[in-house]
């Protein structure tokens, strides 16, 4: 921890850590006053089919965001310099990005069995994709670990939506309109982003297009956008085909569940995105001691699973009745068994980082795709065996194998394997510093 603690610029980081996991915490302290008053308000069938809506639309998203997160918060870092051209670059890409998106989504509702219903919950969402192309603003922000502008904008986010919803509910709307505030929530957000920018990094209207630099940055980037929706693929496909094989109201089961589990994962994405900009500068300049430093992190970030995993076991019932109540009574064994799967996932973001910052962004495509078939066959066989439960153990399963497991296959990540591995008993702690 020493390493840690004594490596360069580390209270900046630490600094930007904060702000960023402060915010998860508010944001969480709001879910658990607004998000699941909203779902207690729609209840187990409404609330399960806002979900397939949202997952549905979600498994298209990477088409819009084409892989560019990490490739451009890297290149910001290398080459400062080159902001307005990398970012008015990026941009255009995303809002390229997005559109693709809407016709795939058109041509898949066209042969879907959906209500009319469900397709306008659909295209409402899908609508507010395009504002996330202002996103490249959290990416220059990230480079100059700058964190707490994106958080200055996020918290108005917050407060607009938490009020918006609480006035849905109190006037009893319909759920369409619940599908509207997560198209408000993105239009809000972009303009937080783009009024922080002008006021703390420049001007938008400086950005610039280069057709050479989106070709570089689409080159190295493809991978990680295929390996992105093979992600969202086996993240989200588990409430497309519970919906399809049980109905609407164990999706409201098992999302529900699936709220309160993906939950902590923020705080290792927070950890990870804050870090980012130090591993990429580490290991460019001493790769023995990168290696150091993802060790212990790993161990810290096992370690805090361990923790969150015993309390989710000890106290699932009681978690789910004080969130969501007794109409969700079902989702707390679903809430216990999911919470296995945060262990081989709090390292995710971690490994990221690392395939990304050495180049070897196809293994991502590579363990995706391997792991969103894998999904899609074992939801197949354990939904039909188990019911909901099914989808949890595929979720599970899958995510100890391409998160854990498949790092064998690769010679760039046998290292990465081996740490891992390590950092299950938490040597990466207690080695001698």
């Amino acid at each position: 921890m020493r390493n840690l603690i004594n490596s360069p610029g580390f209270r900046k980081y630490f600094a930007n850590t904060s702000w960023l996991l402060g915010e998860r915490i508010i944001r969480m302290a709001a879910s658990l006053f607004v998000g699941i008053y909203v779902a207690r308000y729609l209840g187990p069938e409404r609330f399960g089919l806002l979900s397939y809506a949202n997952s549905y639309v979600g498994i298209f998203t990477a088409i819009a965001i084409l892989g560019l997160d990490g490739i451009v918060v890297r290149e910001l870092v290398k080459s400062p310099d080159q902001r307005n051209t990398l970012l008015g670059t990026s941009f255009l890409l995303k809002v390229i990005g997005t559109l693709l998106m809407w016709i795939l989504i058109l041509a898949a509702l066209f042969f879907s069995n959906n209500t009319p219903l469900t397709n306008t919950l659909i295209a409402i969402i899908a609508f507010g994709v395009l504002f996330q192309s202002f996103n490249v603003i959290d990416y220059n922000f990230q480079a100059e670990v700058k964190s707490k502008y994106v958080v200055h904008s996020q918290i108005v986010q917050l407060i607009v939506s938490s009020i918006t919803k609480l006035v849905l509910i109190i006037k009893g709307s319909p759920l369409i309109w619940f599908a509207v505030v997560y198209s408000l929530d993105a239009i809000i957000l972009a303009m937080g982003l783009a009024y922080a920018y002008s006021r703390n990094s420049g001007s938008i209207k400086k950005w610039k297009w280069n057709a050479k630099v989106a070709l570089a940055l689409l080159l190295d980037s493809w991978p990680l956008m295929f390996a992105y929706m093979s992600y969202l693929i086996y993240a989200k496909i588990d409430r497309i085909m519970i919906k399809e094989m049980l109905d609407d109201h164990n999706v409201g089961i098992y999302s529900a569940a699936y709220v309160l589990y993906e939950a902590p994962l923020f705080i290792s994405l927070m950890i990870a995105k804050s870090v980012y900009p130090i591993f990429v500068q580490s290991f460019q300049d001493n790769k023995i001691k990168f290696f150091e430093l993802y060790a212990t992190l790993s161990s810290y970030m096992t370690l805090l699973s361990y923790l969150i995993v015993l309390f989710i076991v000890m106290f699932h019932e009681i978690i789910i009745q004080i969130t969501f109540g007794d109409s969700f009574e079902e989702s707390g064994i679903i809430l216990m068994l999911l919470a296995f799967g945060l262990i081989p996932m709090f390292n995710a973001f971690l490994r990221s980082s690392f395939i990304t910052i050495s180049g070897n962004q196809k293994i991502i495509l590579y363990t995706s795709l391997a792991s969103s078939i894998t999904n899609i066959i074992l939801n197949i066989f354990m939904i039909r065996q188990y019911g909901i439960r099914g989808a949890v153990y595929a979720t599970v399963i899958t995510q100890t194998l391409s998160l854990l497991i498949l790092n064998i296959a690769f010679r760039e990540t046998r290292k990465i394997f081996i740490i891992q591995v390590k950092s299950l008993l938490l040597l990466g702690i207690w080695r001698k510093q």
